[in-house]
């Protein structure tokens, strides 16, 4: 079954020349090839297919995610490369956009040029905290 095979993940495009320059600059993705149909990138071993398209209506919800060790490095390091957080209104989220959950997993979150949603994750890990802390 599936659960054997590797994921591929797919997003759209409607600039390519944009969407090269974002995902490979901005987010330091290795570019495999520029196919016809696609930018094709390296995501830690996942095949992530940006797909060149004519015309796209971004989702109002994430379509893509990383799973990071250190949330507030990586958004340093992406506001570093021009990357904007989002902020929105009824979240409380620091300064830098990052969101703590009630369970103490943190998220952010940020817009590729055709204004799809991608986010960053930092899972809470019960084991990291101490006797005594606290979130």
């Amino acid at each position: 079954m599936l659960n054997q095979s590797a994921l591929i993940a797919f997003i759209a495009t409607t600039n390519s020349d944009q969407a090269r320059n974002f995902y490979e600059r901005g987010l330091g993705l290795t570019l495999v090839e520029d196919e016809s149909f696609a930018l094709v990138f390296d995501a830690k071993g996942i095949m992530l297919r940006v797909q060149k398209v004519q015309a796209h209506t971004p989702a109002p919800f994430t379509v893509l995610g990383w799973d990071v060790a250190d949330i507030q490095a990586e958004v340093g390091e992406l506001r570093g490369r021009g990357i904007i957080f989002e902020q929105y209104n009824g979240l409380s989220q620091d300064d830098q956009g990052i969101w703590t959950a009630s369970d103490g997993t943190k998220v952010a979150w940020f817009k590729d040029p055709d204004g799809n949603l991608l986010s960053l994750t930092q899972f809470y890990d019960v084991d990291l905290v101490q006797p005594g802390e606290s979130l």
